[in-house]
């Protein structure tokens, strides 16, 4: 551009045209668009013109005040009409910055364009945090003010259906892509809390976790012959291990005539598989009424002819359901389980089916007579990985335990005293797992 010519500003078909696509990628949840970023600072929408910064807050206003739609179209008339003089790129980071602002998460929007970010935790408008394989990071500062972090969680409540105020300080939401968990004082001690877990589109294959040394070849082998042969099986591990990445992964390796049929209380799992149908749990509404949880789901599940039924995450009484299942017919069948180690597995078990009106004996039968694996992954300094595989068994006082089949210390993956009897059951008897 030559010196004083006037920078090109998009007409309002262009602007029109912008607002209707969304420049983040894969994996951007609900429709939002990432931010732009020139040389501003992290999550302030790109550039820090004074004139687009301005801008944006007129626009803001003016939909607080109803007199500009909350639309993407409405938002373009109103940035095209403002009369200043940003230039193309300054002109589409305003529209950007708008949205973000009004429709989207805000100043925490850029995070969403990072594939390799699963959470999102906003402490306060100073103390940002993301995380993801390689673990948690700060971002730093992303809101002005303790306001700013308050009204953006009570909109993406609202958008959700519920509302976040003194009276119902808590709250847990679903939106397409993402769950959100907000906190208000007094339950927090620190102001208004965030916490965004984001669902990524993308299925790694059991070769690429094999790459990333997320599973060691042993185990990968031993894995593959337990799908193939439709084992029941358990995937178990604390917080942010990696439970669901497995279980979307190993459901991509059923055979394509099965039809998969997924039980969840937030959707999460997207494996690769071409017949695979989900049902999800509902809250209530304001007045209580409405609620549908996981062991309901469970039932209805077995009402759709599954090939395979996958409770996403055992926490409550459901698991009683979907021992019964596995022990009357429903092979293949799987799910993921909080617990610490592999050896802290029957007692999680057991305290759920307590939740269920089951006493630890009667667990004890179901479970070893339901399972034919236990798949356990940890996550350490060097990221997630596989830890090992265990049988369930009953022991001689009728306990439930855990047999161990292979063991990944991190630097070789062995066999171990149950390797034999798991062998048999996928029928590998006499092969390198």
């Amino acid at each position: 551009m030559n010196d004083g010519e006037v920078p090109a500003v998009p007409t309002r078909r262009q602007l029109r045209a912008a607002a209707g696509t969304s420049v983040a990628g894969p994996g951007v949840p609900f429709g939002v668009v990432a931010t732009r970023r020139t040389d501003g600072p992290p999550g302030r929408g790109g550039s820090c013109d004074p004139a687009a910064a301005s801008m944006v807050d007129t626009v803001r206003r003016a939909v607080l005040a109803g007199d500009v739609q909350a639309t993407g179209a409405a938002f373009a008339d109103a940035v095209g009409s403002s009369g200043r003089l940003l230039g193309s790129e300054g002109t589409l980071s305003a529209l950007d910055r708008v949205r973000a602002e009004l429709q989207g998460i805000g100043p925490l929007e850029h995070l969403l364009a990072e594939e390799s970010v699963t959470d999102i935790l906003v402490n306060g408008p100073d103390d940002v945090r993301v995380d993801g394989p390689a673990g948690p990071r700060r971002i730093g500062r992303l809101f002005p003010a303790e306001e700013d972090v308050r009204a953006l969680a009570v909109r993406l409540v609202a958008a959700g259906g519920r509302r976040l105020d003194d009276g119902s300080p808590a709250v847990d939401v679903r939106l397409d892509g993402v769950r959100i968990h907000a906190g208000l004082p007094p339950l927090s001690t620190r102001g208004a809390l965030l916490s965004i877990r984001i669902r990524r589109p993308r299925v790694f294959s059991l070769a690429e976790l094999i790459d990333r040394r997320t599973i060691a070849p042993p185990m990968a082998e031993a894995l593959t012959l337990m799908m193939r042969c439709r084992s029941n099986f358990l995937i178990s591990g604390a917080t942010g291990t990696g439970k669901t990445t497995l279980l979307s992964t190993l459901l991509g390796l059923a055979g394509h005539h099965e039809r998969i049929v997924l039980v969840e209380d937030a959707a999460e799992l997207d494996p690769g598989h071409p017949h695979t149908v989900g049902l999800q749990s509902r809250h209530g509404n304001l007045e209580g009424s409405g609620v549908v949880d996981l062991t309901e789901l469970v039932r209805q599940a077995l009402r759709m002819r599954p090939d395979r039924l996958v409770v996403g995450e055992c926490r409550g009484a459901e698991v009683r359901e979907l021992l019964a299942a596995m022990n009357t017919g429903h092979d293949g069948g799987g799910g993921t389980l909080h617990a610490n180690s592999a050896e802290a597995v029957p007692a999680r078990l057991a305290a759920l089916a307590a939740l269920a009106g089951l006493s630890p004996e009667a667990l004890a039968l179901q479970a070893a007579s339901a399972l034919d694996a236990v798949v356990h992954v940890v996550r350490g300094a060097a990221g997630r990985r596989g830890g090992g595989i265990s049988l369930p068994e009953l022991s001689s006082a009728n306990r439930l335990l855990g047999r161990p089949v292979l063991v990944d210390t991190g630097s070789t993956c062995e066999r171990a005293e149950g390797w034999e009897d798991f062998a048999a059951r996928v029928g590998a008897v006499g092969t390198d797992p």
